[in-house]
């Protein structure tokens, strides 16, 4: 019996596979647990359709990435703090700082995607920070780091 699973067959195959079972482990469990359903023409075309489409899907995000992480690259973020006479920064700056100065100029970049080549900032001055943006897409992003006033 040939089935196309619907989610990871542990020593099976993973979600889309086409997979060649005995009849009764696709009678009696793969199909009535709906890890599986029995592979028809109409049903193999279908999910070949939804692998297409989802790669266009992926292929669209990716380009959308690209664009947001070149803006990204010629963006200069201005993030204030305290500091001492030394310009020793009281506290530090850290990528929380950074993601909240991004959202004040409508960039939705979440905390855990940005890395400070120094974490975390306890000096004034010029730093970068690396984005990632999407999966394999990322920015270069420049943060410097003033005192307040």
């Amino acid at each position: 019996m040939n089935v196309i699973l619907l989610e990871d067959v542990e020593h099976l195959g993973r979600r889309g596979d086409l997979a060649e079972v005995a009849d009764g482990y696709g009678r009696n469990y793969l199909i009535p647990q709906q890890k599986a359903r029995l592979a028809t023409e109409g049903a193999i075309k279908a999910l070949e359709e939804e692998e297409r489409q989802a790669a266009a899907r992926r292929a669209q995000s990716r380009e959308e990435a690209q664009e947001l992480a070149e803006e990204l690259e010629d963006l200069l973020v201005v993030v204030s703090a305290r500091v001492s006479d030394d310009d020793k920064i009281y506290g530090s700056v850290t990528p929380q700082q950074v993601s909240v100065e991004l959202s004040e100029r409508d960039y939705e970049i979440d905390r855990r995607d940005i890395e400070l080549e120094e974490d975390p900032i306890r000096r004034l001055g010029v730093y970068t920070a690396t984005v990632e943006v999407h999966d394999g897409v990322t920015a270069d992003l420049k943060v410097q780091v003033m005192p307040e006033g």
